[in-house]
Order: structure tokens, then sequence, then C-alpha cells
């Protein structure tokens, strides 16, 4: 992404919710439960064509990706999702990035929209009895004292301030909330399908009347002492001590495994920042916090492990700290269509946003408007692709860079700019995930407001010659050590490993 860049970049993912979309409740019968059914294939499938719609007309990776050669496959894929749509609509946002995979872009995918707080409720019919069809009221301490040293899905489950049992109702293992906001004691919440003895198919069920089931997975983890639902939250079996419970849950909690900013002097020689995120500006108020310490050090250990990104201007004082020398940089062009326009007029109408944005994003759709269908340099990046700053600082001599898979666009911007300082040296055991060629994205409501697709603005002009997405920037160095999955705010192996390597490298340096 470019300095400064005002739009931010999606991060995708799945997550579930306290309120799920839902289908009928199990008693409705008849003409009236096949309407909701034909009501809700009605409704993805026009989300579905809205999609198609707005990546052929807009994706400026389009024409890139959709060639002679798998044109046939990208269309029978649109047909066999179709189908899998009318089959299964409960499963709709699975099926929408199926077809948004085909193009291998980080940047581009679909993600619900969580409607469900309080003040939306209000407008909604709000049931006593979930979509399930009817509450269960079970003993829970004595469900509590039967379970608390399982194995299994039956128990007690808690999490923030959130509780809820996992019991049988006949042959199925359910989800009923015993704490929980909006929701009452007795609830049906979740339908629990196994797998096998530790992976679960999860169906979310919802107070609000006629909405539709959506589903999810869970999995027992550390001996059937927590419980992960898919790309989310993890909770844990109850135990007699809340405090026991939070300090498990939020040590194998995994979602965000690196959520910690961390900035320390390690020796006298050897400073370390952690930045898990360019999402906000604290990389730059930690530099300007600790500039003396760090420039009285020789070497500088900067770890971004699972730093998916941002925005550019998240990293501009470790950019001026590490320079050495000007480079070149590769500028972007902006996708030039309606929608594109519309969408940087609606923003310039804003009041919120800075003066200089205004008068920037106006010569740009000036410039757009006269190229429309087109890709366009913005008026005030032509021939300015060179980087010069005016200090090269002689501490730190040495910069070492942790990165792995999880890196990706504004971090990986990060990380080519570094690559052009002599000081900087990249350490980890992978590439970085590639995710580059297209960004600056915009956020697109469906029409059913149940899902928004991410839709990158621009294109880099490396394409076609130098595609970087699925590919990403290599370590210098291969770390040996085996990885560490949860970070937080500790110090692992690696961190010691590259200060070690440095040390060293430093004392190389004084001798020759």
């Amino acid at each position: 992404m470019k300095k400064n860049q005002f739009i931010g970049i999606l991060i995708l993912g799945f997550a579930i919710t306290v309120f799920g979309s839902c289908n009928k409740s199990n008693s409705d019968k008849g003409e009236k439960s096949i309407s909701a059914i034909n009501e809700s294939v009605e409704d993805c499938l026009k989300d579905f064509d809205f999609l198609v719609e707005k990546i052929q007309t807009n994706y400026p990776g389009y024409n890139d990706k959709v060639t002679n050669e798998n044109r046939s496959q990208l269309t029978n894929l649109e047909k066999e999702v179709r189908q899998k749509i009318t089959n299964y609509p409960d499963s709709c946002i699975y099926y929408l990035n199926e077809y948004t995979k085909f193009f291998k872009d980080g940047h581009l995918g679909v993600r619900r929209i969580w409607s469900d707080t309080t003040e939306n409720r209000q407008k909604l019919e709000v049931m006593g009895i979930s979509t399930y069809g009817k509450n269960l009221y079970v003993n829970v301490d004595s469900l509590y004292q039967a379970t608390k040293d399982a194995e299994g899905i039956e128990g007690v489950w808690c999490a923030y301030q959130r509780e809820f049992i996992v019991t049988k109702d006949g042959k199925k293992y359910v989800g009923v909330v015993v704490n929980q906001k909006d929701w009452k004691n007795g609830q049906v919440i979740f339908e629990f399908k196994p797998v096998n003895d530790s992976i679960f198919d999860v169906i979310n069920y919802s107070l609000i009347k006629d909405e539709k089931t959506f589903k999810t997975k869970a999995s027992l983890l550390l001996n059937g002492k927590l419980i992960e639902f898919q790309n989310d939250r993890i909770f844990v079996r109850k135990s007699d001590s809340p405090i026991f419970d939070e300090a498990l849950r939020t040590s194998y909690e995994n979602y965000y495994p690196n959520v910690s900013f961390v900035a320390m002097a390690l020796d006298d020689s050897t400073f370390f920042l952690r930045i898990p995120t360019f999402a906000e500006n604290t990389a730059n108020e930690l530099i300007t916090k600790h500039w003396e310490e760090i420039m009285t050090r020789p070497n500088l250990i900067i770890d971004i492990r699972y730093n998916g990104g941002g925005n550019d201007g998240a990293y501009r004082e470790l950019a001026r700290l590490i320079y050495t020398k000007p480079y070149d940089v590769t500028g972007v062009e902006y996708y030039a269509t309606e929608d594109n326009i519309k969408y940087f007029e609606d923003f310039i109408k804003k009041e919120e946003i800075p003066k200089e944005w205004i008068k920037r994003n106006q010569i740009l759709v000036e410039a757009m408007k006269k190229n429309k269908g087109k890709f366009v340099t913005h008026p005030w990046s032509i021939g300015n692709n060179t980087v010069r700053m005016n200090t090269v600082y002689p501490m730190p001599r040495n910069v070492g860079i942790i990165i792995n898979e999880r890196n990706a666009s504004s971090a990986e911007q990060f990380l080519l700019a570094a690559k052009e300082s002599d000081k900087v040296i990249l350490f980890g055991n992978t590439h970085t995930a590639g995710v580059l060629d297209y960004s600056n994205v915009r956020i697109i409501p469906f029409p059913s407001n149940k899902y928004q697709v991410g839709c990158p603005l621009t294109r880099s002009k490396r394409i076609p010659d130098n595609p970087f997405d699925n590919i990403g920037i290599a370590p210098d160095v291969i770390i040996p050590l085996p990885a560490t999955k949860r970070l937080y705010d500790k110090l692992d192996e690696w961190v010691y490993f590259v200060k070690n390597y440095l040390g060293l490298l430093n004392e190389e340096k004084k001798i020759l």
C-alpha cells in the first residue's frame, strides 16, 4: 500500500458470533418452510451474481488472471457454485469465497457483516426460543461434576463473560446458553456434529425469527480442556478456578498469535522491537519513545512475525531508522472503473477527511474520468519513483528482521524497503505470504447486506513481468529452530538466534 494511504487492508477470515444466521424453527412445516428455503437460495444467488459482476468490472487483476486457457475453468466454477448454493444455501459464504479463491489474491475475499447488534435486534422479532426449535434446561452443577475431567465435548465451557454447556438432546450434541448477553439460560445456540473424536461441524442458531443457520467447525484441544471455534475464539472447560481457566484459555488462543507490541533492550548491544501489525500508529510511537535507547546500540531486532499489514504510514519511522541509500520504488496504477471513480467521489464528500486528501483524490478522479476502463498513475506520482531521506544514522549498524509466512501486504511493502538497506538481514524459515500485486482494498456490501467483498483498487507496476503474489519474500538467513506459534510478548529461540548472529556480526565488523 502507498504511504499515508487512507484505505485499510482487508483481513480475511471467518468468525462466529453470539447470533448466527439461522433457518426456520424445526416446527415449521409445509409451504411456509419451502418458501423460506427458496428465499434463502434466491438471496444467495443474487449475492453471487453481484460478486461475479463486481469482480469482472472492478477487480484490477481480472484480465491478468482470466486467460483463454482458464476461462472455461472459471465458467465451470460459476456453474458449480450456483449448484452448491441451490443445494446448500446455509453455506453461502463458503461458496462465495470458493469463487474468489480462483484468483489467488489474499486481498480479494468475502466476509460476513455482523449486524446483530442490540440496536439492530430491537428492529427485529426476537424469539424466546432459538431457531433450534426448543429450549433445554439442564442441571449445570451435575453436568459440571460429571464432565470436569472428561476429554469429550460434553461439559461446561466458558470464555470472557460467556458460558454454555454441551449436552445431548437425543442423539444430538447441542450447546445451551448458561450466561451470555442477549440470551437466556436454556436457549440452544449450537449443534455439534462429530467429524471424528476431536473435530465437529457446528450449526449456529439464532433468536431472530426467520434467520438462517450458518456453519463453522470446532476442535477439541489439549485432551478436551479447550474447544476452538474455527478461526475465532477458544473456550475452556470450566474448573473450580476462574483464574486458572482464563490463564489457560489466553495461553492457547491463537487467532491472533502475535498480539503484543514489545520494545525493550536485550543488553547493552541489542534493542528489540516486536511489531505485530501496521494497522495502527504504534510502531512509529515506539520508535519515537525509545529513540535514544536504539541509537546507542549497534544491533536492532525487528520481529514482524504474523504482521499481516495495515498501511504504509505506520512504518514511517522504521524506514527512516534503517535507511542507508536512495532506492527506486515500484508504484501502482488505479483501475478507472465507474464504481471506483464513484468510490473516490463519495470519499471526497466525507467531512472528517483531511484537506490534503481531498485535493489528492480530486486530481486522481479527474485523471480516472479521462481514462475509463484503463489503468491510471496518480498525477502526483508520475516521475517520483525514488526514495531519498536526509540522514543515514550511524546506529544501529546491524538490523535483523524476523519474518514468517503470515507477513502480507504493507508488512511486505516494508520488507521490500528494508531490503534496500545495507544494514538489514531478513531471518526466518519460509517465504512471506505474497500479497502485494493488487492492493488498496475497498469494501463493497452485497445486496443482502449479509456479506461484503474486499476488492483491490490498484495494480502494481511490477505486473506482468515481475509478479509478487503467492511468491513473497525469502529470508536471507534460514533459522533452523522450530517456529513458535504463539508469541504474545515472550522472547523465543528465534529472537536469541538473531541476537547471537548480530552480536557475532558486530564483532566481525570491529575486527575488519
